[in-house]
């Protein structure tokens, strides 16, 4: 994706009346009969009546702006009507039943796809925010027009989140640099993602934000004039050599310098090319005309030249990107593009889009395989925190291409190994794979791939995928996959330990379990517990989720009376050899339950926190059943967590009442300028919040920049988080982050 766009959306004129929202319409849509805006936004503004936002003004603003926003990308009216009614069935008394019947199927569908999950209860924020992502991208796969719609509504939101708190900003920034600005970017929407990735960073991380923008805008008037100067010199140059062509130039966006900062771990002064100058020519010929004539103007760099023209990105884009040694000897890209393909990398899939009516108007494009995948997520994923962590994969630009041995081209994000390519080829072909050949030589399953590979599975049928596979793959795909076939193995020999306990625990009373599975009891024991038949209930005592003694009781009552009686409490029945039950009687003889995490449905558990992430109260957490260590917590978004067998989870709280005043131990890195004074500020930081460090390492590179690893003691998240802000804002840090294992 481009890191600058001459189209963008925050120059258009903004819509404040229904007039202005039709006139811009009839810009691209001159026939267009507006009747079915004008009753949206009627119906909106009578919903809305009487609501004011944050920023003081009336709720209707937001929904016209939102329908402007559409109509700027020359969406057809279904898309902008939904703009107008968006926040209807969320935020006021219409029903999707009110819109369906005013409106027709496809905008009462449209809606219901932007819509959050507002009536079910969750755990903690990070499930809600899994559930209404996957809620959002299931909508899309029915009609691709409900991300449009909702990606113009974040965009919004974005531009008036200056009237939310500050927590609120930096959450709300967070989410739409992790999903909505890839999903913008992946759509091909390169002016939306831009503004998207802007509006992040300048919430996210205000301080770095301000002192990046005062740094250009120092150089702003040279920029200017080097801008201007070499875009006279590309005009006269290529047109002396025959094209006709237009030439912009500008400064890439502060995020994108941003990012480049940190991946390369250097200063402003040492990011070079931050100008971009993009050329538009007449045909696909002259693309490359142009490309030979640039280089004969100025020296390319090596290992800097991409052709997205010959291997397109999976969003369609297409351009030829040089980066050459300028006029000054000052470092510039240069990306030569036609007109088409110009008007593809704006507006991405709205460039495809026909405003005119249509029957399958919503309907996935197959030059959008990726969405479809994306859509399919849902069905891979076992629950919304591991849902979520793979649309966030999922959402990575790809900028690795490799070759089959036939030379058909992949795509696949950096990183990628053996095993993304062998499952983007077949699922069979990934279970079974051992390695590849690579540029004709043999490479193990961890090679990681890189620009123009040919590569070559090797596969046996013995071979089968195992969890560390996890490690060492990328994709969601092949994650996805991994995580299946690794889950049906497990559940294969929870299986056949489920069936063995349950025979023997029945056995202990002279009983077999074949005498009641067809009796009405046992059915309505099965359906008590949300299970299918006997397979089902085998399975859950093999995790240790059910004790076969309880179905014993249930099933032949008479029979355990009797047992009891001649062996006593505690005799046969407490020997049953469940992991549950061997993980309550570790409990009750080590320790009580830590206070801090409420376990659903157990007392008395011994509880542990993940090494891997260390959870701290308020973060959003998951929990799974131990062999002989009971209960094992995890951030929601641990990487770890992932890998564990999901069958074993059980559910698990912060305990809010809980008069503990227990600190955690969490680790932060900090990466700095390596200037004196700087740690005594940041220990003063640590003070003020009352925040202890227990153990620091630091270290320096070779460029003048200091890492500095910290274990500290906290309360919760809320504590942390202020710290980490207030870690922010001493001039000469970089960045902070909370480490988690990978």
């Amino acid at each position: 994706m481009s890191d600058f766009a001459t189209g963008d959306l925050q120059n258009e004129k903004p819509v404040k009346t229904i007039e202005d929202l039709i006139a811009k319409v009839r810009t691209y849509f001159p026939t267009a009969d507006v009747t079915l805006l004008e009753k949206a936004y009627q119906v909106s503004e009578r919903a809305h009546d009487g609501q004011i936002r944050r920023s003081g003004e009336p709720y209707i603003f937001h929904p016209l702006s939102v329908a402007g926003i559409l109509a700027d990308l020359k969406l057809d009216l279904a898309s902008i009507a939904t703009g107008l009614l968006h926040d209807t069935v969320e935020d006021t008394d219409i029903t999707l039943d009110d819109i369906r019947k005013d409106f027709g199927d496809v905008i009462a569908l449209l809606v219901d796809g932007v819509t959050k999950i507002s009536l079910m209860s969750f755990r903690n924020t990070h499930e809600k925010q899994g559930e209404n992502i996957r809620k959002m991208i299931v909508a899309m796969g029915k009609d691709v027009r409900v991300i449009l719609v909702k990606l113009a509504d974040r965009l919004h939101n974005m531009r008036t989140l200056n009237s939310m708190p500050y927590e609120k900003q930096a959450l709300i920034a967070q989410e739409t640099l992790d999903i909505y600005a890839p999903l913008a970017g992946r759509m091909g929407i390169s002016s939306l993602k831009i503004e998207l990735e802007d509006l992040s960073f300048r919430y996210y991380r205000p301080d770095k934000f301000y002192e990046l923008n005062q740094k250009i805008q120092k150089q702003e008037k040279e920029r200017y004039h080097y801008i201007e100067d070499v875009k006279k010199l590309l005009i006269n140059e290529i047109t002396k050599a025959g094209f006709k062509c237009e030439v912009y130039g500008r400064s890439k966006h502060l995020w994108s310098i941003y990012r480049k900062m940190l991946n390369r771990n250097l200063e402003f002064e040492q990011i070079s090319d931050i100008l971009a100058f993009r050329v538009l020519v007449e045909n696909l010929n002259e693309c490359y005309g142009v490309l030979g004539h640039v280089h004969s103007l100025w020296r390319p760099i090596p290992g800097r030249f991409k052709d997205f023209i010959a291997m397109p990105k999976n969003n369609n884009y297409q351009s030829l990107h040089t980066t050459v040694i300028g006029p000054d000897a000052e470092r510039i890209e240069i990306q030569i593009r036609t007109q088409e393909m110009h008007l593809i990398a704006e507006k991405g899939i709205a460039a495809h889009w026909k405003y005119k009516e249509q029957k399958n108007a919503g309907q996935i494009s197959d030059q959008f395989d990726w969405l479809r995948d994306l859509v399919n997520l849902h069905q891979q994923s076992g629950n919304s925190d591991e849902f979520l962590e793979n649309v966030k994969t999922n959402l990575f630009e790809s900028e690795i291409f490799v070759f089959t041995p036939k030379g058909e081209v992949k795509e696949f994000p950096e990183g990628a190994t053996p095993i993304d390519f062998a499952y983007s080829i077949h699922t069979t072909l990934g279970n079974t794979c051992t390695g590849a050949r690579v540029n004709g030589k043999i490479v193990p399953l961890k090679y990681k791939l890189q620009n123009g590979d040919t590569v070559e599975v090797m596969n046996s049928k013995t071979q089968h995928p195992s969890k560390d596979w996890l490690k060492i793959c990328v994709t969601s795909k092949a994650q996805g996959k991994i995580r299946t076939f690794v889950k049906e193995e497990q559940r294969k020999q929870a299986l056949i330990i489920g069936k063995d306990i349950i025979d023997k625990e029945f056995r202990k009373y002279g009983l077999s379990i074949s005498r009641f599975i067809k009796t009405d009891e046992f059915e309505k024991y099965l359906k008590e517990n949300g299970l299918q038949d006997l397979d089902d209930l085998s399975v859950k005592v093999g995790y240790g989720k059910l004790e076969p003694k309880h179905l014993v009781e249930r099933l032949a009552p008479s029979s355990v009376v009797s047992d009891l009686q001649n062996f006593g409490p505690g005799g046969v029945a407490n020997d049953t050899p469940t992991f549950l039950s061997k993980m309550v009687k570790s409990a009750h003889a080590k320790t009580k339950s830590n206070s801090l995490v409420i376990v659903e449905g157990l007392e008395d558990v011994l509880v542990h926190f993940g090494r891997c992430c260390h959870p701290i109260p308020g973060d959003a957490i998951v929990a799974f059943i131990s062999r002989g260590r009971g209960i094992t917590v995890h951030r929601a978004d641990c990487v770890r967590a992932y890998s564990m067998d999901q069958e074993r989870q059980v559910e698990v709280q912060w305990n809010k009442s809980s008069n503990l005043t227990l600190s955690r131990t969490t680790k932060l890195m900090i990466t700095s300028s390596d200037a004196p004074g700087l740690l005594k500020l940041m220990s003063e930081a640590f003070a003020v919040q009352g925040v202890n460090i227990n153990n620091a390492t630091i270290r320096t590179t070779k460029d003048k920049k200091a890492v500095c690893y910290f274990d500290v003691s906290v309360k919760d998240a809320s504590q942390l988080n202020q710290v980490i802000f207030d870690l922010q804002k001493i001039k000469g840090i970089i960045s902070v982050e909370r480490m988690r294992q990978k």
